[in-house]
């Protein structure tokens, strides 16, 4: 939720948090226990045939995009590191609908401008990350999601923007 205190911006939030609760629609499934990476909170991810999700990588496509996934609070089984993930074989809940936030590696948002995801490295542009966010096309090596945009222009220090799923993505 975005602030200001007297002549100083406030941070955005973390990645993952549902931004304006209002429109916020989650569902929840199980991350594919096969999968070898974690999904983070504010990671986009995709919905696979057999009803579980898995991180959006590089054979991800718009078509293929299942929604955001959500911070929650978690019960950890580790009391020495924090998990800002969902791990494999666990319950995962994503937003298919309403506004989050998400770090934007490259680029700068622009209100109602289109979110790309990176597919596909790019040494030109070190801040690229497979499965991230930005805001800014890059040939094959991004995937417009047409059903996602850029709520506002602001982008914190920790380059965390706010997004909106537009319509559902999953009935």
């Amino acid at each position: 939720m975005p602030g200001k205190v007297i002549g100083k911006s406030l941070n955005l939030g973390y990645p993952g948090n549902i931004s304006r609760s209002a429109d916020a629609i989650i569902d929840n499934r199980v991350v594919k226990p096969t999968d070898t990476d974690n999904i983070k909170f504010g990671d986009p991810v995709v919905l696979n045939d057999d009803n579980t999700y898995s991180k959006f990588g590089a054979d991800g496509t718009a078509a293929t995009f299942g929604g955001i996934a959500v911070r929650e609070v978690k019960q950890s089984t580790d009391y020495f590191s924090a998990q800002g993930f969902y791990a494999p074989g666990q319950p995962c809940d994503v937003a298919t609908r309403g506004s989050l936030t998400v770090v934007c590696n490259v680029g700068t948002p622009k209100a109602g401008g289109s979110v790309y995801v990176r597919i596909a490295t790019n040494a030109g542009i070190p801040d690229g990350v497979i499965g991230g966010f930005e805001a800014a096309a890059d040939g094959a090596n991004t995937v417009e999601i047409p059903n996602l945009k850029w709520t506002t222009g602001r982008l914190d220090a920790n380059k965390v923007a706010e997004v909106t799923i537009l319509t559902r993505v999953n009935p």
